[in-house]
């Protein structure tokens, strides 16, 4: 009775049996196609010719399907899987560090220009990636670049979204008044922002990190032009996977299956702290 009380005291409502329908629905929707795709990997390419779709129940098949993927010749999946992690990992470490640091000098910095530049800035995400994939390879063949994994890092350091998500996100979350207490105690500019700003942004900057580790992980456009075959991520490398005139299905899920699971991991390791991490951060802005 109290907890009832205090709910409609503070105006809060339990959330209907409509709502946790929608959400159960949501989620089955989601979660299928990642089942589909273990439901493949578990079956034979016999059992996938007679039937297209499969049952609700695995097949006894995904041990020896996921061998096949580590055996797949020409197929260096331990090395595509390396070299993703590390243009996964640079990226993401580069585009939180970055995106925050210009997100403060946005948010609670006065200087001249600074509206125009963040316009200028959010509106370079209007322009499609694939418009600078010419200009963008010739730079690297110029570098020298071409089939390395720094043409992959390099151009995935900064990210206009993650500037306009961690200027939007500061702007609320970090009064300026600490701001400006730190400064009239003696702290620099770095300094305000390592002891003031940084604390106040770790929750937006960790979902950041994960967003774009998910895209860096995940990106198999530009990859697959400038790296091509001989030293590629793992997206480019589950190609190799699907190459002559039939295609075994049941090699090429598992291979997605493998690819996904890193990321499956990461979600459930750091998702519970991340959405903690948010609240936490929502609750002191």
């Amino acid at each position: 009775m109290t907890k009832r009380r205090e709910r409609r005291e503070h105006g809060i409502r339990r959330p209907g049996w409509l709502t946790y329908l929608v959400l159960v629905v949501a989620i089955l929707i989601a979660v299928y196609p990642l089942y589909y795709t273990f439901l493949l990997s578990s079956s034979s390419q016999i059992e996938i010719a007679k039937h297209p779709i499969p049952g609700l129940i695995p097949q006894g098949n995904l041990l020896s399907n996921l061998t096949r993927v580590f055996h797949t010749e020409g197929l260096d999946f331990w090395g595509a899987f390396i070299n993703s992690v590390m243009v996964a990992v640079i990226q993401s470490a580069s585009v939180a560090i970055f995106s925050t640091l210009a997100g403060f000098a946005f948010a609670k910095l006065r200087f001249h220009g600074r509206r125009g530049l963040l316009a200028f800035i959010v509106a370079t995400m209007a322009v499609p990636p694939q418009l600078g994939v010419v200009p963008l390879f010739i730079v690297m063949a110029k570098l020298g670049w071409t089939g390395q994994l720094v043409a992959v890092i390099v151009p995935g350091l900064v990210s206009a979204f993650g500037v306009f998500w961690m200027t939007q996100y500061l702007s609320g979350a970090l009064p300026y008044e600490l701001v400006e207490a730190a400064r009239v105690d003696g702290c620099s500019m770095f300094a305000s922002f390592r002891h003031v700003a940084l604390p106040a942004a770790r929750p937006a900057a960790a979902m950041l990190f994960l967003f774009t580790f998910v895209t860096s992980w995940t990106t198999y456009f530009w990859p697959s032009i400038v790296l091509g075959s001989q030293n590629p991520t793992l997206p480019v490398a589950l190609q190799l996977l699907q190459t002559g005139y039939a295609k075994d299905m049941s090699l090429i899920m598992s291979g997605v299956l493998l690819s996904t699971l890193p990321l499956l991991v990461l979600f459930l390791v750091v998702g519970r702290q991340l959405v903690s991490g948010i609240m936490a951060g929502a609750v002191k802005g």
